[in-house]
C-alpha cells in the first residue's frame, strides 16, 4: 500500500460494537408501539445506511406503517440517552489509535449514524486519540455518497491521497470509491468475509493492529 497520513474510521462494526445497544433501543420504540422485537442478528443485517433505513427494515409495512414516524423518534430519543451502555471498543482498538496518534496520523469517525449521537460517543470513548467525528445530519449527504468523508479529511486539513477508510461493510467501501480513497475492510464487525469481497473488498484485515502493518 502507499504511505498514508489521515485514516477515516467507521464507527459501528469497525470501532465500537453497538450492536446490543441498537437492538435495544429499535426494540424499545417497536414494544411501545406493539410491534414484534428483534434480534441482535436482525439489527445486525439491517445497519450500515443509517437509524431511519434501520428502523425502516425493523418496522413491519416501513416508512409506509402508520406509527412509522413516532416508532422512528421514540428511538432516536432513547437511544441518544442510551448509546454507551453496553456499547464498547472492540478488542486493541485503544491500543491501535494510541499508536496512530505516537506516529501522527490524523484520524476521524465518519458514522451514518446521528451526528449528535457520533460526537457524543467520539468524545466518551476516544477523546484526545481521535480529533473529528462527522455524523448524518439534514446539512450533508450520508454515505455511501463521498460527502461526510470529505468533510471530515477537509476539517483534519488533509487531502484524498494520503487518507484512507476503514470499515466493516458493503457501504464502507462502496463510499471509500465514492471518495477515490483506498478502503481497509475489516471482518471484527457486522459483515463476513464473503460479503465484503463481494462487494469488492480489496485490502481486509481481520484484527486492528494490523491496520498499523499497513499504513
Amino acid at each position: 500500500m502507499d504511505s498514508y497520513d489521515t485514516v477515516i474510521f467507521d464507527l459501528d462494526g469497525t470501532l465500537l460494537n453497538t450492536l446490543e445497544d441498537l437492538t435495544d433501543a429499535v426494540n424499545y420504540a417497536l414494544e411501545k408501539h406493539g410491534f414484534t422485537t428483534h434480534s441482535l442478528d436482525d439489527v445486525r443485517r439491517y445497519l450500515g445506511n443509517g437509524v431511519k433505513r434501520l428502523m425502516e427494515l425493523a418496522i413491519p409495512g416501513g416508512l409506509e406503517a402508520k406509527a412509522f414516524d413516532d416508532t422512528f423518534e421514540d428511538f432516536k430519543a432513547y437511544y441518544k440517552e442510551h448509546a454507551a451502555v453496553k456499547t464498547r471498543p472492540y478488542e486493541d482498538i485503544m491500543e491501535t489509535l494510541e499508536e496512530l496518534k505516537a506516529r501522527g496520523i490524523k484520524t476521524a469517525i465518519v458514522s451514518n449514524k446521528m451526528d449528535s449521537v457520533v460526537k457524543d460517543l467520539n468524545k466518551i470513548y476516544f477523546d484526545g486519540l481521535i480529533s473529528v467525528a462527522v455524523g448524518e445530519s439534514e446539512t450533508i449527504k450520508r454515505k455511501p455518497a463521498p460527502d461526510t468523508v470529505l468533510k471530515a479529511i477537509d476539517e483534519l486539513g488533509s487531502d484524498l491521497k494520503s487518507s484512507v477508510y476503514v470499515g466493516d461493510s458493503e457501504v464502507d467501501i462502496m463510499t471509500a470509491k465514492n471518495a477515490g480513497i483506498t478502503c481497509i475492510s475489516v471482518l471484527w464487525g457486522f459483515r463476513d468475509e464473503q460479503t465484503l469481497k463481494d462487494n469488492g473488498a480489496t485490502f481486509i484485515i481481520d484484527q486492528p493492529l494490523n491496520l498499523l502493518k499497513l499504513l
